[in-house]
């Protein structure tokens, strides 16, 4: 697949092959497409949203399979105890964000809005240590399980983007120490998930550039939510987020 990304203008070229891939998209509510709206009924809580970019790269690919089995609020143990029967040997492509959910990033951003700087800072810092010391070996165990599952298939690994962008155009709501403190756990976060996608042979796709300025007080049409209802919508891409951030940086790589 070849991609040119030039002054926001994407130009794609589909694969010959595409109709022979087999994909199935991993993950959490940032793969789901929590935020994005446009909810398919029958996935129930897991809000897996027709806008989400699995969605969207199958319709632009006309692939032989499609198994979208993402899911708000999974956690690594999710994908290995809900998620992983969706692979096989015949599975050619495979996405999935996931590893958000065990730092606990959900609950530091509720600290963080509630609490002020102080416990703000301190929820951060646990989350950073969680990431470093025992997200590692999840993220092990959940990749080793997908070769296991899928030995053929091409995995790509997303990462998280900026919440924020520092400094911003919100004269309101958390304290720009705050939003840096988030935005450095982000990195700490994406920087364990790059080393350990590298470790199992697998794709790294960093979506934090393509994201730069449509953050939250960005300068630029913003793609992600603020908090907002319904609240578990709060700081996830918006159906934007997905089309123009998550969408293009995948299809770089699939």
């Amino acid at each position: 697949m070849a991609i040119v990304l030039a002054v926001g203008t994407l130009f794609l070229a589909t694969p010959a092959n595409a109709a022979s891939i087999n994909y199935v998209a991993l993950g959490d509510s940032y793969s789901a497409g929590v935020g994005s709206g446009n909810y398919d009924s029958n996935s129930g809580s897991c809000s897996r949203s027709f806008s989400a970019y699995p969605v969207l790269w199958k319709n632009a690919h006309s692939v032989s399979g499609f198994n979208f089995v993402a899911c708000s609020g999974a956690r690594t143990g999710d994908v290995l105890n809900s998620q992983i029967s969706a692979l096989s040997s015949s599975t050619s492509l495979v996405s999935i964000t996931i590893g958000g959910n065990d730092a606990g990033f959900a609950g530091t951003m509720q600290t963080c809005v509630l609490s002020g700087t102080s416990a703000c800072l301190s929820a951060v810092a646990t989350d950073e240590a969680y990431a470093q010391n025992t997200l590692p070996g999840q993220l092990d165990q959940v990749y080793a399980a997908i070769h296991a599952k899928a030995p053929n298939a091409h995995v790509v690994v997303l990462d998280y983007p900026h919440l924020y962008q520092v400094p911003g155009s919100c004269w309101f709501g958390i304290s720009d120490t705050s939003r840096k403190a988030i935005n450095g756990a982000a990195d700490t976060l994406d920087g364990v998930i790059a080393k350990e996608a590298a470790n199992a042979g697998f794709t790294f796709s960093d979506v934090r550039g393509v994201f730069a300025t449509h953050e939250i007080c960005g300068s630029s049409s913003q793609w992600l939510h603020s908090t907002t209802l319904p609240i578990d919508e709060s700081y996830h891409p918006t159906s934007d987020g997905q089309q123009y951030g998550y969408l293009p940086v995948f299809n770089g790589v699939a």
